[in-house]
Formats: C-alpha cells, sequence, structure tokens
C-alpha cells in the first residue's frame, strides 16, 4: 500500500538565545524560512509574543511582510495573532494589505491566549475583558470584515484595501470545545496546539468535523497538528535537545521567561522528583529522535488525528540543531525540494 502523504510546516517564535540579540533572532528566522522553502515545506507561520526577553517575535504582521518578501512561494502566516490583544478591524486590515501584496500565499492563524501576561495584555488592548464569548465576537466580526459584511447604523464598514482575496483562516485550539467549536461553527481550518496542551487529543478533530459548517475557504473540513519536534543525527543527540527543552518548559512554568542557554550549562543538572512527574506531564507536546524514530511518531500522530498537515515547533539554543532538524525531517518525508531556478 502506498505511503500516505503528510504535509509539513513550519511554526517559528524568533528564539533570542543567552548572549544573543533581538536582531540576530529575526536574521534566524528569515534564514529559516528561506531554507523551508528550499526544503519543500507548505507554509511557515510566526508566533506573537511579549514582555519576555527570551522571543523577539512581538508583531507577526510585520514580520510577515520581510519573510513573504524574501521567498516566493511557501505560505506565510501567523500561529498566531493573539485576537483579543486587538482590534478585530484592525487585524482584518493588517491581513488584507498582506493578501494584496503576497495573494493567494497569506494565512491568518488566531488564538485567544495572552502571549505574554494579563497585564501586558490588558495594556495592548486595554477594553480586553478575556471573556471567552468576547473572542467568539471577535471572530465573527472577523469574518463578516473579510466577507464585506459588516455595517453599523450609519453605512457598510469595509476592511480596506479591497483586495481581491482573502487570507486563508485558521484558529488555534489546545482544548474541547470552545476554539474548535468556533472553528467549525465559521467554517475555518483548525490546529490542535499539541506543543502547547500534550493532553489534546484526537476528540478535538472528531468534535470540529462532527460540527463543520462548509464555507467558501473550506468546502471540508481541514484541520493540522502543531507539536514541537526535535530530530537529529543520533539519539544522543536528540536526547539533549528534549531534556534543554525539558528544562526550559519547567523554568516557563516558574515564571521564568529568560533566554535558552546551550546545552552545556545543564547537561549536569539532575530533575527533582516533582521536576520528572512534569515533564511526564509534558510529554505529549514533544516528538524527538532520529530521522526514522521521529517519522514513525508523527505519522502515528497524524492517523490518531486523522490530519495530512503537521506544524512544528523546535525552540532550542542553536540555530544549527534548529536547521539541521527542519532538514533531517524534510529529507525522511521525502519533501519535494524547490529548484533554485524557481525562487
Amino acid at each position: 500500500m502506498a505511503e500516505r502523504s503528510i504535509r509539513l510546516s513550519i511554526l517559528d517564535q524568533s528564539i533570542v538565545r543567552r548572549g544573543g540579540t533581538a536582531t540576530q533572532a529575526i536574521a534566524e528566522t528569515i534564514e529559516t524560512v528561506k531554507l523551508a522553502e528550499q526544503l519543500g515545506y507548505h507554509r511557515f507561520w510566526v508566533s506573537e509574543h511579549h514582555n519576555s526577553t527570551m522571543i523577539a517575535g512581538s508583531t507577526p504582521e510585520v514580520l510577515i511582510v520581510k519573510l513573504a518578501d524574501e521567498t516566493r512561494m511557501i505560505r506565510i502566516g501567523s500561529g498566531g495573532i493573539m485576537l483579543p490583544n486587538h482590534s478585530a478591524l484592525k487585524v482584518a486590515e493588517n491581513f488584507r494589505m498582506l493578501e494584496t501584496l503576497f495573494p493567494g500565499r497569506i494565512d491568518l492563524g488566531t488564538g485567544r491566549a495572552p502571549g505574554g501576561d494579563r497585564i501586558t495584555s490588558s495594556l495592548l488592548n486595554p477594553s480586553n475583558r478575556f471573556r471567552e464569548e468576547d473572542y467568539r465576537e471577535q471572530l465573527e466580526h472577523l469574518h463578516a470584515y473579510f466577507r464585506d459584511e459588516a455595517g453599523t447604523e450609519y453605512g457598510r464598514l469595509l476592511a480596506v484595501p479591497q483586495s481581491p482575496g482573502i487570507p486563508q483562516q485558521w484558529i488555534l485550539s489546545s482544548s474541547a470545545g470552545g476554539s474548535s467549536t468556533l472553528a467549525a461553527n465559521l467554517g475555518l481550518g483548525l490546529v490542535i496546539a499539541r506543543f502547547i496542551n500534550g493532553h489534546a487529543g484526537p476528540e478535538l478533530t472528531a468534535q470540529y468535523r462532527q460540527q463543520f459548517r462548509p464555507s467558501d475557504q473550506f468546502p471540508e473540513p481541514q484541520a493540522m497538528l502543531g507539536i514541537t519536534v526535535f530530530c537529529a543525527d543520533t539519539e544522543e543527540k536528540a536526547n539533549q535537545l528534549r531534556k534543554l527543552s525539558n528544562y526550559t518548559l519547567l523554568m516557563f512554568e516558574r515564571g521564568r521567561f529568560e533566554p535558552i542557554g546551550p546545552y552545556e550549562a545543564i547537561a549536569n543538572y539532575q530533575f527533582s522528583a516533582e521536576e520528572q512527574l512534569r515533564i511526564e506531564h509534558n510529554r505529549g507536546r514533544i516528538v524527538s529522535g532520529t530521522p526514522e524514530q521521529v517519522k514513525t511518531q508523527l505519522t502515528a500522530l497524524a492517523d490518531a488525528y486523522g490530519v495530512d498537515e503537521i506544524i512544528v515547533s523546535t525552540m532550542t539554543y542553536a540555530q544549527q540543531d534548529r536547521l539541521r532538524s527542519f532538514t533531517l525531517l524534510a529529507e525522511v518525508f521525502g519533501l519535494t525540494p524547490v529548484p533554485a531556478r524557481q525562487l
């Protein structure tokens, strides 16, 4: 039986390594998107985070302009715009402008998390009440703006520029109900954010498909799985990358959002029994190993969730480790490289 084809995409956070700078982090994101396009990845998304020295990616809508301009074919988007931080109309206009500049290549992935702490989120949008019903209303407004169906008692309200097309819309979800139901009801794509919640199970895609209402963009339900992946030439190297990630997640849970250091800085660190329990709790957020080991794990997940696309995040210290992981993944999944003459 022929092997099932799985699309691969990348979610990048513009990591500022310990001793590095935000300028270097953004330069590495640009380097990564160029490689992703050459290797045959389907899309490249950037995230929104605030008030942290370890992540330079605070404004996806700005960074997307540079990334799309540096590439020619790969889809570019947000993973995601944290919608409660913004005016839905302004997001619609930002992404209509992006679609005008780069027609047919722009994705708008949205989420409802703060992308940082609540105080910063409140300053970004003073009217933010952190209520699920407000997020639902924002998504409905966004839906109306993109379809030129919005208006007030004074007349129509247009999100400009009036681009020929609109960005492809996705909603990030890490738990049952809520966001997955919204994606289904609005006829949008769904991203299962397992890199955030390792316990987000296949029931999310099942629920989404059962409730899905067709739309112009998505006549059929379309879901992808988002997960952290460390792919290395040897098990030893993969284990090192995973240990560093486990340590980093523990620090995150303690509110220490500091730049990631090299593996050597934590090589001799011994996790306590309590920390081991947290590592076990987070196990589902990460896939690691050699290329064949990773392929086996990701293929099993794709089958379990019924998806044909996986978007991978690789947050670690060294850029060369990230690029090597993406290269090995592309090779083991048989992605079709883009000839240089087409770029």
